[in-house]
């Protein structure tokens, strides 16, 4: 089990370690409730160094990922970053990403921690004929993610940086407690907040001057809680190689005007199901659950758990096109009443 830059910080502010792709990570460190609320009403730190970063660059960076991702890469500006995906020959989705554009022939993507080779070797096949350079630089990249309402007034204090001059989705490069960072306005709450990509030998400082500045340290079961409630979508769950995204909420990352690799097959394949929210009257769904209407399965959980914010069970489900109100979670064996909700479910700014 591999261990981040960060794993004797964890230990040393008590945090109860698992495995997780791979790697040596706290579920939490108090309690996943507390560090939820944390971030809905402060600032909250998390260790992402599993996450993979790949490196494009050359002459034809922009035409190769404007062939292998989904979203419009030409749109980004320099210092800007997108959400995107990498669709398979048949229209499913490899891996859903996050692409920043650093220079004119310069990207930096992210990919999920338990698909870097997956990734890898699928862009890797794709780049042939272009004039473009991939590499895999995840070993050499320490990522935090400060998280938060607060988390420009925490974060302004450790670095050269004007926070207020940068919006949603800028990146850029500066000094954060003294170390060169790359920060990015990203994140996975569905709150403010920045995205610290770090030398190995400078994430544990930076981590610590932010947990004195006041962030609060934060494991895996929150951010999975926090991405639930803002209704995000988590690889191998809502996505996956045989999802068509355009069945899903996040079909707008798919730019049909341009041509990439598997569009054919993704417009040719039809949608048999939806994907919704639900609000459980009582309990706490899980994946896998069945979804029951009118007596009958109509669909599956993908994701669920309790909701601090609401103190109720929500589920992110896909259920069957015309399947219809109302529906029902199999909570161990017992049909529990659940209402559609909007995504998110929680008001988010």
């Amino acid at each position: 089990m591999k261990k981040t830059p960060l794993y004797e910080a964890h230990l040393r502010h008590g945090g109860r370690m698992v495995e997780f792709a791979g790697y040596a990570l706290p579920v939490q460190y108090t309690s996943i409730r507390e560090e939820h609320l944390s971030v809905r009403r402060g600032a909250g730190l998390f260790d992402v160094s599993h996450m993979g970063e790949f490196l494009i660059r050359g002459p034809e960076a922009l035409a190769f990922l404007q062939w292998a991702t989904a979203n419009d890469a030409a749109k980004l500006k320099v210092g800007r970053a997108q959400y995107s995906m990498l669709p398979n020959a048949r229209g499913g989705v490899v891996d859903d990403i996050y692409l920043y554009r650093l220079a004119e022939e310069e990207y930096l993507m992210v990919v999920n921690a338990a698909n870097i080779a997956k990734d890898l070797a699928h862009l890797q096949g794709l780049a042939r004929g272009f004039q473009v350079e991939l590499a895999d630089v995840s070993e050499a990249t320490a990522l935090l993610a400060l998280q938060g309402p607060k988390a420009a007034e925490l974060l302004q204090d450790l670095t050269d940086t004007d926070l207020a001059t940068k919006k949603k989705n800028d990146v850029w490069e500066a000094k954060v407690a003294g170390k060169p960072a790359r920060l990015a306005r990203t994140g996975y709450t569905g709150e403010d907040g920045f995205e610290l990509f770090l030398a190995p030998e400078d994430a544990e400082g930076v981590f610590e001057a932010l947990v004195e500045a006041g962030a609060t340290p934060c494991g895996l079961g929150a951010r999975d809680t926090l991405r639930l409630e803002a209704g995000f979508p988590l690889y191998g769950h809502e996505l996956t190689d045989a999802t068509n995204p355009l069945c899903t909420p996040w079909a707008w990352v798919v730019k049909r005007e341009k041509s990439f690799f598997g569009k054919e097959a993704m417009l040719a394949s039809p949608c048999r199901e939806r994907l919704i929210g639900l609000v459980l009257e009582a309990g706490i769904p899980r994946e896998g659950y069945p979804v029951l209407s009118g007596g009958e399965r109509v669909g599956r959980v993908t994701s669920g758990g309790y909701s601090p914010l609401l103190e109720k069970g929500i589920a992110l489900a896909y259920v069957e096109e015309g399947a219809s109100e109302p529906f029902y979670v199999e909570v161990r064996g017992r049909p529990v009443g659940a209402s559609l909700s909007p995504l998110p479910f929680v008001p988010l700014k």
